[in-house]
């Protein structure tokens, strides 16, 4: 009779397989329990997505004048500052409209001058026949007493009374030419004159053109989109290059509306470009929320009514600035992707400052250019006979 032994592996298998599933659990449990702390003390107090991306202002550069590009001082990919030329368009039509206007102001001011000289011979005139008249009136009193005593016929006491008549309507018609003239100048100097005041204004006018054909740079940053070419002609508004200020950047983040439940504007926000990485943290807050999906201001919006549908979770844009002085020390470009994470921890509106304020050109344009006021002074003193000190005080 043969004995057969009882295997002792499967009892050792088993409780290995127990002890694996036990680390396996614990692990797991592990696990759920370290995301729920994670959950319950970090992640639902932040909101974050990779659907972002860096904007900024694109300043387009046209032209105000019609011209031919006769210089280029810029290109794609240079930096520039406020101010600083861009494009040269050819100035000799503008040249000479400036001298005709300048011409037409000297004009206009003689003119006026001569308006004035009338009006005060005129009134001379209107002096000197009523003068006349006053005595031819005299003249016949004194006829008429005679006419009696046979001193004078009545031919000659006729022929005063016709005289009379005469310098009367003289006397009425010189009236009538210094009334016509003297509203021509009434309540005016030759400086505030309008036809002076309108000569002036297309001096300035000229000016303006004259100075348009040097186009120079609005705001700080960098060229891009260069399309213009030297010997190119011009027309007003024709789009020459852009400028992008770097140094005034957001970020547009895209995020779900399932997460904008409790994001307000001033929360702080962190924000992470892929250019850097993880080694650079850019800071901001939340600026603004869009007013509306992506999808209801595309060129052809969504119609959900019509055709079968699929319900799609939207996203809203979400506008982000950014510290000006993290982006001067990191640069960044137009279009390039971030990560996001908002701290929602606040739901009250924090303050936010969503202005961006640009810099004023560098010279003031001819409407307000001292230069130009200057010039228009030296004119009209000069035409007007007035001495040169009070140049100023004639300027309209």
């Amino acid at each position: 009779m043969t004995n057969t032994a009882v295997p002792k592996a499967p009892a050792k298998s088993n409780f290995s397989r127990i002890l694996g599933l036990s680390v396996l659990a614990l692990v797991v449990l592990g696990g759920l329990g370290t995301w729920g702390a994670y959950w319950f003390l970090i992640g639902q107090h932040h909101v974050t997505t990779d659907d972002a991306y860096v904007n900024g202002d694109i300043v387009e550069i046209t032209s105000e004048v019609p011209g031919t590009v006769i210089a280029l001082h810029a290109d794609n990919t240079q930096t520039v500052a406020a101010g600083d030329p861009l494009v040269g368009l050819d100035p000799a039509d503008a040249e000479i409209a400036v001298a005709a206007a300048e011409a037409d102001l000297a004009l206009a001011v003689r003119q006026v001058r001569s308006l004035n000289a009338q009006a005060d011979q005129l009134r001379a005139q209107v002096a000197s026949n009523q003068t006349t008249l006053d005595r031819a009136k005299n003249d016949y009193k004194r006829r008429q007493s005679l006419v009696s005593d046979g001193g004078v016929s009545t031919e000659e006491l006729s022929h005063a009374k016709d005289t009379i008549a005469e310098l009367s309507a003289a006397v009425d018609a010189a009236k009538g030419a210094y009334a016509a003239t003297e509203s021509q100048i009434a309540g005016t100097t030759i400086a505030t004159h309008p036809t002076v005041r309108a000569a002036a204004a297309r001096l300035r006018n000229a000016e303006l053109a004259l100075h348009r054909a040097a186009i120079s740079a609005p705001v700080a940053g960098i060229v891009a989109k260069r399309s213009v070419e030297i010997g190119q002609r011009v027309d007003p508004g024709s789009a020459l290059m852009s400028i992008i200020p770097l140094e005034d950047l957001w970020i547009d983040a895209n995020f779900k509306e399932v997460q904008l439940e409790h994001l307000r504007l001033g929360q702080p926000v962190a924000v992470h470009a892929d250019l850097y990485g993880s080694a650079v943290t850019y800071h901001g807050r939340v600026a603004g929320v869009a007013a509306g999906s992506g999808s209801t201001f595309a060129l052809l919006p969504a119609q959900n009514a019509s055709g079968n549908w699929i319900k799609i979770v939207q996203r809203l844009p979400v506008r982000i600035l950014l510290d000006p002085a993290e982006i001067k020390a990191h640069p960044l470009r137009l279009g390039l992707s971030a990560i996001v994470d908002v701290d929602i921890t606040r739901t009250d509106n924090l303050p936010a400052t969503s202005i961006r304020n640009f810099p004023l050109p560098s010279k003031p344009s001819a409407g307000d250019d001292p230069a130009v006021t200057a010039l228009i002074a030296h004119i009209i003193a000069e035409n007007a006979g007035a001495p040169a000190e009070v140049a100023k005080e004639l300027t309209p």
